[in-house]
């Protein structure tokens, strides 16, 4: 039997992958965003998502919803929206998005959780922010739940994956229960070249994309962010598990069917002639100075991915780096190998959405090795499942916030930028369903 775990603020389902490829089954997902809701959906469909906030739910509504009535959850996992601690924005104590963190611990008390993880920025644990997390810590403790103490801020780049990316990680267990250990770093934070990985290295940059053909050469990536192609290089150690190609790549997750000759979340960005020379004037892993956009060091690991802003906050492109060798910014799916996403995985069809969705994300490479820790405060043996399941409808990929939010039965409103690239999408769906046909030729 494979243990239980539900993911609050969800998502496009980092955490949920990361748990899954540990021996958990992520039974239920809540995500306020019905275009993450779809994302999700289609990337897990065993999985129940459940489009509302977690402010509007209890306990007993998400087992009654999820189908888990009587059954004993594991984990409760998730971290709650971090504009009111980040270190790149206001900071504020009584920022009312404070509110959804101890609504978190009001559910992992009402769903009687085995144990929990919370994670978030790391500016939550500097400064007067300290006074929040030690009142956090005081919450678990009046709901009966022990913290692994002293808490860690955890880099990614210590766990196998090419970014410097830190993440603050809370974890506990009900009073009486072993608590979970945090996880001991795997890498070394510097990428170096596949020679000096046997020296505790972690992947370089050209080790995460170098592989994959450049988008701007597709023309179909015009109109769509997939294409069949042919073109893929020869994959490094790190790609081989994301292009699914080892023999343990899935880890211990349910395999999923899909078509690795394609090439996915990869829509073209238009960059104008005097931004592509800035771009290659710039040396690698420097910031160039107008865009001031990073550009990716070719032996090194990538900035920290940020998800720009939502449609409500003036939705900010997320400032996607500078590839190495070509004069654009990466891909949505060269920053999802950054991420340690597996090629299986898709994002929303938009380079914006789907840009927020790998930046709001927990890297699945760090989420599993937390999870691993947990299976093993469990006292569970993790098991891979037999069964290889499909992925979901794509159409979920192509919707904007008004589709998603009708397709859910959910109010939100319009986005400009969503109604702007309506045309776009309305071609993404008529070349998604001729490459599933198999109507497109090879790139």
């Amino acid at each position: 039997m494979r243990p239980i775990s539900i993911d609050l603020f969800a998502g496009a389902g980092g955490l949920s992958l990361g748990f899954e490829q540990a021996g958990f089954d992520v039974k239920a997902a809540i995500e306020i965003d019905p275009v993450h809701c779809a994302v999700h959906k289609f990337n897990f469909p065993k999985s129940t998502v459940i489009p509302a906030s977690v402010a509007e739910l209890t306990g007993d509504e998400i087992r009654r919803r999820a189908g888990l009535k009587g059954k004993k959850i594991d984990c409760v996992i998730g971290g709650a929206p971090c504009q009111g601690f980040s270190l790149i924005g206001r900071r504020a104590l009584d920022d009312p998005r404070n509110k959804l963190v101890l609504d978190f611990v009001r559910l992992v008390h009402e769903l009687d959780a085995e144990t929990f993880v919370f994670e978030n920025v790391k500016g939550l644990t500097i400064g007067k922010h300290k006074t929040f997390l030690k009142e956090l810590v005081e919450a678990f403790d009046r709901a009966d739940y022990n913290c692994r103490l002293p808490w860690k801020v955890l880099n990614v780049g210590h766990y196998g994956t090419p970014q410097s990316r830190e993440r603050f990680i809370l974890m506990g267990a009900k009073r009486g229960k072993a608590l979970p250990d945090y996880p001991n770093p795997t890498t070394n934070i510097v990428g170096r070249p596949k020679l000096f990985q046997e020296l505790g290295f972690g992947p370089a940059c050209f080790e995460a994309i170098g592989d994959l053909p450049d988008a701007d050469t597709f023309e179909t990536l015009n109109a769509s962010d997939a294409v069949k192609t042919n073109r893929f290089g020869d994959p490094s150690d790190y790609v081989a598990e994301l292009r699914c190609l080892k023999k343990d790549a899935w880890h211990f997750g349910y395999a999923r069917e899909w078509n690795p000759n394609i090439l996915t979340s990869s829509a073209r960005t238009s960059h104008t002639e005097i931004s592509r020379r800035r771009f290659r004037q710039t040396e690698e892993g420097a910031v160039e100075p107008i865009s001031r956009f990073f550009k990716l060091p070719c032996l090194g690991v990538s900035n920290t991915l940020r998800a720009g802003t939502d449609g409500s906050r003036g939705a900010f492109t997320s400032p996607r780096p500078i590839h190495y060798r070509y004069t654009r910014c990466i891909t949505v799916r060269e920053m999802a190998r950054l991420h340690g996403f597996p090629d299986w995985f898709r994002l929303n069809v938009t380079k914006w959405h789907g840009a927020r969705q790998i930046g709001n994300a927990v890297p699945p490479p760090l989420a599993r090795v937390i999870a691993t820790k947990v299976i093993e405060a469990l006292g569970v043996e993790p098991s891979r499942p037999s069964e290889t399941i499909p992925l979901g409808d794509s159409r979920l990929l192509t919707f904007d916030l008004s589709q998603a939010s009708r397709y859910f039965g959910v109010q939100a409103p319009p986005s400009k930028r969503d109604r702007k690239s309506g045309v776009k999408k309305r071609k993404q769906e008529e070349i998604e369903e001729k490459i599933n046909a198999g109507r497109v030729v090879y790139g």
